[in-house]
């Protein structure tokens, strides 16, 4: 049997994550596989992956060849910081201009539509490109970054542009949570493997209450391999959300159902989650 095959989003969102598996020393029984959110959702699926975080869009597409783990995620109760929309002009004004979006993510991509459908009557036109906001912006009014592209210019602002947090656009629109990634296994996997399934788990939930203990820590060696001072690292950590309890999976049904509503999904998904 194979050490089991597990995703890592090579963002500074997961970092608690990745660093209480270090202390742990969970990663000398996984196999770990760093990719962006991109990446990691094509590997799950494809097979490539056993256990993984995934877009929770893709997961809702997917629904039928997965299975989530219990109180995991990347929410965000309103402010988000990492997932931001930036504008030359005020996004009251982006109706019918160009925008790009980042060809990291799925779930940004179709919720950053569905803001701007719904709170602002805009239907810009779109295209998906890499994320570079200098090069996106030459050819765009408007530019979706998420992750570490996201937090820089969030850090740093250029001057004479417009930035929009989507966690808080659609806390302010919809009074609800917003989660942009889950858990999940690969279905077959989880029926062939429950006992080591299980064990993946508690090793991720050991290690995610671990790094809530340690967040100034994480926040002091962040800032050390990154262009953040410790403060703003331990900003960003608090903000984020690691959770997928009731509430956050009756938000994330709210948001696939209007997905679903324009057609960004095929059906509305079930939430199965495997014993553990």
């Amino acid at each position: 049997m194979h050490r089991p095959r597990v995703g890592h989003i090579q963002f500074i969102n997961c970092l608690p994550l990745y660093y209480g598996l270090v202390h742990n020393n969970v990663l000398l029984d996984v196999e770990l596989v760093k990719g962006t959110p991109t990446e990691l959702n094509g590997w799950l699926l494809e097979g490539k992956l056993d256990i993984s975080p995934i877009s929770s869009i893709e997961y809702c597409r997917n629904y039928k060849d997965l299975m989530l783990l219990p109180n995991l995620a990347v929410a965000a109760d309103g402010e988000v910081k990492s997932i931001l929309f930036v504008s030359k002009v005020p996004v009251e004004e982006i109706d019918g201009c160009p925008v790009a979006l980042t060809n990291t993510s799925a779930t940004s991509q179709a919720l950053i539509r569905i803001i701007l459908r719904d709170k602002y009557k805009a239907s810009p036109k779109y295209f998906v490109c890499p994320p570079d906001l200098s090069k996106m912006l030459m050819e765009a009014d408007g530019a979706l970054l998420i992750g570490d592209d996201a937090l820089r210019i969030l850090y740093d602002p250029p001057r004479g542009l417009y930035l929009y947090d989507l966690g808080k656009e659609w806390k302010e629109m919809t009074g609800r949570r917003m989660v942009f990634a889950v858990w999940a296994v690969r279905r077959i996997f989880a029926a062939e493997n429950p006992e080591l399934v299980a064990g993946v788990y508690r090793a991720f939930m050991r290690s995610m209450e671990y790094s809530i203990m340690k967040v100034d820590e994480i926040a002091q060696a962040a800032s050390r391999w990154e262009n953040f001072d410790a403060g703003f690292m331990k900003d960003y950590f608090v903000s984020l959300k690691f959770d997928l309890g009731s509430t956050y999976q009756r938000d994330l049904l709210a948001c696939a159902t209007r997905a679903y509503e324009l057609g960004f999904i095929q059906e509305i998904p079930r939430f199965e989650f495997v014993e553990v």
